[in-house]
């Protein structure tokens, strides 16, 4: 097993610069997610640990060792690809031997490797299939299999899910869960999807625009987001977000949202009073709105459903503020309102977000040691 170590990894194309500045450490045995949107880096991140991509500046460390100017098989790393890679001439048992079959590896140790793999993925019985024989998850496995056979010191995943269907991406899920309690082999993962990264995950890295913009324990940044592009990036629906003026009356700081206000929390005047007069933006997320349609307590915020959405666990409300802002509620699915209706909202104050609307910074971000991140 090893840690892996980058240090300020730029990777450029010609004029455009994929990856810019990177900076993580990836513990020994743990399982770190890179996500973020199509273009932001990732993949071209994993590819340079991989050594499928050489770096323009910085400096990869794979446990003790630079590996910057080694080769790919050279790394000890076994990499699952998104499209699995299988080849279609020969059959999974010869898929995963092959590997260690190219590396000289006594005939004793494969078969022992491969009977190991096969049984810890229950694929024993597709053994002399090949892969046009094989559904996808089965495919997915074999290529599971292929790279936990080379016992490497790192597992590189990029994507390998996102070909199967919804339910299948559930139980893989659970499986590479399975897999990575068992074998404890530091993994670095990558996806476009947030719900793999928070339910995989050691710590999530989410980058945008060839940076990591934070790294951290998936609910740490679920629940303290760096910048409004974590905050909205992370979550289904995504983090609403509403602007107003900062304003101070009678010692009390309140937004004023227009035909609205919305009346701060006093743990929050602290790391607001160097913004009055400013435009802040406030940052609730869907499943922290609830509804107050009897008009109780007072901080309502009056609004018109426009869009309802049963979910089956949740029933997702787009709405209409009097502010003429649409906002998204996550409420309980037997609420009963319909198109039209009038309600009052009320947002839970114990999740509140406050951002600069000029650099996207969270102006009330609890900080947390965490492991080192180029931002």
């Amino acid at each position: 097993m090893a840690h892996v170590e980058l240090n300020d990894l730029v990777k450029e194309f010609d004029d455009v610069t994929a990856v810019d500045g990177v900076s993580l450490d990836i513990p020994d045995e743990s399982f770190t997610v890179l996500v973020g949107p199509s273009g932001c880096g990732k993949t071209t991140t994993l590819r340079l640990i991989a050594g499928l991509e050489r770096a323009t500046d910085g400096e990869i460390r794979i446990g003790d060792e630079v590996v910057n100017d080694q080769r790919a098989y050279e790394r000890d790393i076994a990499m699952v690809f998104q499209n699995y890679a299988l080849y279609p001439h020969k059959t999974v048992r010869e898929n995963m031997r092959f590997g260690l079959e190219q590396h000289d590896t006594p005939e004793d140790t494969i078969t022992q490797r491969v009977t190991e793999a096969a049984e810890l993925l229950q694929i024993n019985d597709l053994l002399d299939r090949r892969p046009s024989e094989l559904s996808g998850g089965q495919q997915q496995r074999v290529a599971l299999g292929r790279a936990i056979v080379r016992d490497p010191a790192v597992f590189l995943m990029d994507e390998p899910l996102s070909n199967l269907d919804a339910k299948l991406r559930v139980q893989m899920r659970a499986e590479l869960n399975k897999l990575h309690e068992e074998l404890s082999t530091t993994t670095v993962y990558v996806t476009h999807d947030q719900v793999e990264a928070m339910t995989l995950a050691d710590q999530i890295a989410v980058m945008d625009d060839g940076q990591i913009q934070q790294v951290g324990e998936p609910t740490y940044v679920y629940t303290n987001p760096r910048n409004m592009f974590v905050a909205g990036f992370l979550g289904s629906p995504s983090m609403n977000f509403i602007e107003g003026t900062l304003e101070e009356s009678g010692g009390k700081f309140e937004l004023n949202l227009g035909t609205d206000t919305h009346d701060v929390p006093d743990e929050f005047i602290d790391q607001l009073e160097g913004h009055l007069g400013e435009r802040v933006v406030l940052g609730i997320r869907p499943e922290n709105i609830a509804l107050n349609q009897d008009g109780v307590p007072s901080n309502v915020h009056p609004a018109t459903v426009q869009v309802v959405e049963p979910q089956g666990e949740k029933t997702v409300l787009e709405l209409n503020l009097d502010t003429g802002e649409t906002i998204k509620a996550a409420v309980d699915p037997d609420t009963t309102v319909e198109m039209g209706d009038s309600v009052n909202l009320r947002f839970d104050r114990d999740s509140l977000q406050y951002f600069d609307p000029k650099t996207g910074r969270s102006l009330t971000h609890e900080p947390k040691p965490e492991r080192k991140a180029a931002v």
